[in-house]
């Protein structure tokens, strides 16, 4: 499993996954809710702190819950993963590379004005 090839191919889909105004909205919301979580989980597993990771992965698991009900209302569906490997990568990804780059492009709020 390639990151780059994965990065290439996330990327030249995005826009075409991401077109529901419900759906843009919940990931600009949620994607910080997870990145968030994300850091807190990396922090707090140093410290090995134990209420902080489970609460860090609580906020990731809700994030990423509540993008799932966004990606419901996509008209094209997004592609299903193909194993646990495959949908940790491209979860990470997407919310720490893909999303941020969508919405700095400039992507986001095009795809929501289109709407």
């Amino acid at each position: 499993m390639n990151i780059c090839v994965i990065i290439k191919w996330q990327w030249d889909g995005y826009t075409k996954y991401h077109q529901s105004a419900i759906n843009l909205w919940i990931h600009i919301v949620f994607v910080p809710v997870f990145i968030l979580g994300f850091l807190s989980f990396i922090a707090t597993l140093i410290d090995l702190h134990i209420v902080g990771i489970a609460i860090s992965i609580l906020l990731m698991v809700t994030a990423i819950g509540i993008q799932g009900f966004g990606h419901n209302k996509e008209a094209i569906p997004a592609e299903p993963f193909t194993g646990p490997q495959n949908a940790i990568v491209r979860i990470i990804l997407e919310q720490l590379y893909t999303f941020p780059k969508f919405v700095l492009s400039g992507k986001w709020y095009r795809a929501l004005r289109s709407k």
